[in-house]
This record gives C-alpha cells, sequence and structure tokens, in this order.
C-alpha cells in the first residue's frame, strides 16, 4: 500500500504524494529549512519524510498531537535566521517544554486539539470548496465569448441577453477626501475595503459597487449605504431596473487589469468603465441570478470567518494550556 510523503509545509499540510515504502510510524516532524522552518507536526500512522523535515521520536513519551502543539508552541523561536531561516535537529532536540505527568491527561488534550485542527480544516476546506463552484458559476451564468445567452439558466427564462454598455448599467461616481469631517459612525472604504468612519455620507441610501480608480483597480466589492468612499475609489450606483448583486456579478467578470491605463500604479478612468460592453437579461432574471451570488458569497463568508474564529480559539488555548 502508498503511504504519504511529507516535505515542506507549504501545500496541503506538507503532503507531497504517496510513496510505496515508509520511515516513520506516529512521530513528530518539523520543517527545517525555509519561510516555513520550525513549523511542527504529529504525524499519525504510518509515513516518508523527505531530507526537508525533521522527525522527533522518543522511546519515553509516545508521541501525540498535545505533544507537537506544545513544541509548535515555542520551535519558531529557536529557528536560525542567519541566511535560510533553519532550525537544525540538535536545537530542536534540545527543547524543553512542559507537558502533563499522565498520559492520560496528555492523551485528552491531543484529541482536543485534534478535533480543533479537524474543524478548521473541515471549514477550510468548504470555503475552499465554495470559492471555486462561485468562480465556476460566475463563467457559466453570464454568458461568454460574444454568445447572447449563459450556459445555466434558472427555469422559465429563455430569452437572449442584451448588450449593454457599462454607462447604461451604472451611474460610476467619485470618491472624495475625508479629512474634512468629524469622527462619526460612516464608514469610509479604500481600494483595500474600510477604513474608518466619518460623521457625513458620500451616498445616504443608494447602494455601490466599489471599484478603484488607481491602485488596486481588480477588486471590486458592495458598499451599502450610508457610506463615503476616497478618491481612489470610484462607486458605481446600479441604474433602474437593474439589481446590485446581479451587477456585482458583472463587474466581477470583468478582466480590470488588462484594462489599466498606466505603465505606473495601476488605474482606471471612468471613460474606460463606461464603455465596457456587457450583457443583461431583464430584471427578474437578474434578481434570482443577483440573489444565488449573494446566498453563496454569505456562505463563503461564513465558513472564512469560522476559519478565523477556530484559529484565534486555538491559538488562545496554546497560549494558556502551556506554560
Amino acid at each position: 500500500m502508498p503511504y504519504p510523503v511529507y516535505s515542506s509545509q507549504t501545500k496541503d499540510n506538507g503532503l507531497m504524494g504517496y510513496y510505496k515504502d515508509y520511515l516513520y510510524e506516529d512521530a513528530i516532524t518539523w520543517t527545517t529549512d525555509g519561510a516555513n522552518a520550525g513549523t511542527v507536526n504529529y504525524r499519525a500512522g504510518k509515513f516518508y519524510c523527505t531530507n526537508v523535515c525533521g522527525v522527533l521520536l522518543s522511546n519515553e513519551v509516545t508521541a501525540n498531537q498535545m505533544i507537537a502543539e506544545a513544541l509548535n508552541n515555542v520551535a519558531k523561536g529557536y529557528v536560525s535566521y542567519v541566511g535560510n531561516p533553519k532550525l537544525m535537529n540538535n536545537v530542536m532536540a534540545d527543547i524543553e517544554i512542559m507537558i502533563p505527568t499522565h498520559a492520560e491527561e496528555r492523551e485528552k488534550l491531543s484529541v482536543f486539539f485534534r478535533n480543533l485542527d479537524n474543524l478548521i480544516t473541515l471549514h477550510q476546506k468548504k470555503f475552499e470548496q465554495l470559492t471555486i463552484l462561485k468562480k465556476y458559476m460566475l463563467q457559466k451564468m453570464f454568458p461568454q465569448n460574444g454568445s447572447d445567452k449563459p450556459e445555466i439558466r434558472f427555469d422559465g427564462f429563455t430569452d437572449d441577453w442584451e448588450q449593454r454598455k457599462l454607462s447604461d448599467v451604472v451611474d460610476v461616481r467619485s470618491g472624495r477626501d475625508y479629512k474634512h469631517l468629524e469622527e462619526g459612525d460612516i464608514p469610509v472604504y479604500g481600494t483595500g475595503g474600510y477604513m474608518l468612519s466619518v460623521s457625513e455620507a458620500l451616498s445616504d441610501d443608494e447602494d455601490a459597487i466599489g471599484i478603484g480608480r488607481k491602485g488596486t483597480i481588480d477588486n471590486p466589492y458592495i458598499l451599502r449605504a450610508p457610506f463615503w468612499t476616497v478618491d481612489t475609489l470610484f462607486y458605481a450606483v446600479p441604474r433602474e431596473k437593474h439589481d446590485l448583486n446581479f451587477v456585482y456579478g458583472i463587474f466581477q467578470n470583468i478582466n480590470w487589469k488588462a484594462k489599466d491605463e498606466s505603465t505606473g500604479v495601476p488605474s482606471l478612468s471612468k471613460a474606460t468603465i463606461n464603455a465596457v460592453s456587457t450583457m443583461t437579461p431583464d430584471y427578474e432574471e437578474q434578481r434570482l441570478i443577483g440573489e444565488y451570488f449573494s446566498n453563496l458569497d454569505h456562505l463563503i463568508t461564513l465558513h472564512q470567518q469560522k476559519c478565523d474564529e477556530l484559529r484565534n480559539a486555538k491559538k488562545f488555548m496554546l497560549q494558556n494550556m502551556f506554560i
């Protein structure tokens, strides 16, 4: 039977593939050099390890997840950053950690951290699967390559989509400087997202799509009114009979980097945005498509937030359960 082969921690938790032979069984490994030097893992079962991994074996205390986490909590502090980051075998072997005396307590802690890691992995995989699904559906639910119909549609819709300029779909407006405003509860957004909150709104009651004028021009996102945008971020308000979430899908399907007008800092102009050709169906089909992607985005965000919460919980527990 094939056995897992572990290398660095750059992909799939260090898993490179599978091999017909194995070297170790139920042991603790760490990455010896590179950007992830000092990353420690417990490897259950039989496995093969490449020469960029160190393996810690002991005849006194059975290796488990708890001991790996205790080492992972401190090992980075022993990495040498002279040249390529390294954690040598002799240095790792001399690291001292405090662990419970009783094997039963060690095993219970091991199970706790293993379950926590499994939950993190579960939510991370779900997040990645949904992200891939969204990318696929953005291609299939919007017409591609000059077609006037998408490949996937909701039941009951058969009419051709109509070609439009983005100027017919949205009203592109400019952001402004906010420094004259007082502190408040109106969010201010830039190309990187939320910045701070001020006392006045640039858009009081119209939701929009933010798109960078300078800098990050390929990361559109939805802005919920009331809000203010800085002068490096346009905000595009959907025109009548155009659904916000559907229009957001249009913006995500456009290769904005290809429309960069500068040889330096990436830049867009209103004229460039307005001239982009797109395809749109009637409002009811727009609404259903927009609702589908809104729900998908909500699920993606939930799983990402859950991953962050669990990682923060693990970090807290590692700091407070080990001396």
